[in-house]
């Protein structure tokens, strides 16, 4: 990319990169992290002709659910946790549920749309919310207090 005198990386993250949701910490942790890499490249490259690009979906249509399933299966002894009662009341009904989309759900090609964006545009932004719930916690983010902004993440 320096060689041929430009390029652009793009990332994509989600909007459990910059806020929280429980029963998610692996999946928060990693995007925390991704977005971490994205911020700090973009700083590093900013003198160079090379653009750093964060795409930031909300609720996409995938497997990820059914895909997610075998692993905690394999790796989370829920049963034994001392948050159990909440497991089973809480989570365990949410990874389990079959073919109900979330309610600001997109199809991929949501993601696709943004990510083309972002390719082909002559100024591309920093980073590209996608779904409604991201551009909503985005913004609540931003002018809540964190204990107000966790009382309310706690509860979806």
């Amino acid at each position: 990319m320096r060689k041929q005198g430009y390029g652009r990386i793009v990332n994509c993250s989600s909007v459990l990169g910059f806020v929280t949701l429980p029963w998610r910490g692996a999946y928060n942790a990693s995007k925390f992290a991704l977005e971490g890499l994205t911020h700090t490249l973009r700083i590093e490259m900013r003198d160079s002709p090379i653009k750093i690009i964060l795409i930031e979906p909300g609720p996409i249509t995938s497997d990820i659910r059914k895909n997610a399933i075998p692993h905690f299966e394999k790796w989370i002894d829920w049963e034994k946790s001392a948050l159990s009662e909440k497991y089973r009341k809480m989570f365990i009904p949410r990874l389990y549920k079959e073919g109900k989309k979330d309610r600001f759900e997109l199809p991929a090609s949501a993601v696709t749309k943004k990510l083309m964006h972002a390719l082909e545009a002559k100024s591309p932004r920093t980073s590209y919310y996608v779904t409604t719930s991201t551009y909503l916690a985005a913004f609540l983010k931003g002018v809540l207090p964190t204990k107000f902004m966790d009382r309310i993440l706690a509860k979806v």
